[in-house]
């Protein structure tokens, strides 16, 4: 399925920096990145990580 497609899903996805993206569903995730529980379509899963990633700089800068 085409990522421009109204009926794809996505899962928001988050690696060990704790920077978030989106990810097809229905493809295999790429090394170092985890599920962060949240599925839905494109704008939905958009939606999600600009209220939970409010710091955009990674973890080890951050700390």
């Amino acid at each position: 399925m085409s990522i421009d497609s109204d009926e794809a899903i996505f899962l928001v996805v988050v690696n060990d920096e704790e920077q978030y993206s989106i990810w097809l569903e229905d493809m295999e995730l790429p090394a170092g990145w985890r599920p962060d529980g949240v599925r839905g379509t494109k704008q939905e899963c958009l939606r999600h990580i600009d209220e939970v990633w409010i710091d955009m700089r990674p973890k080890s800068v951050r700390s």
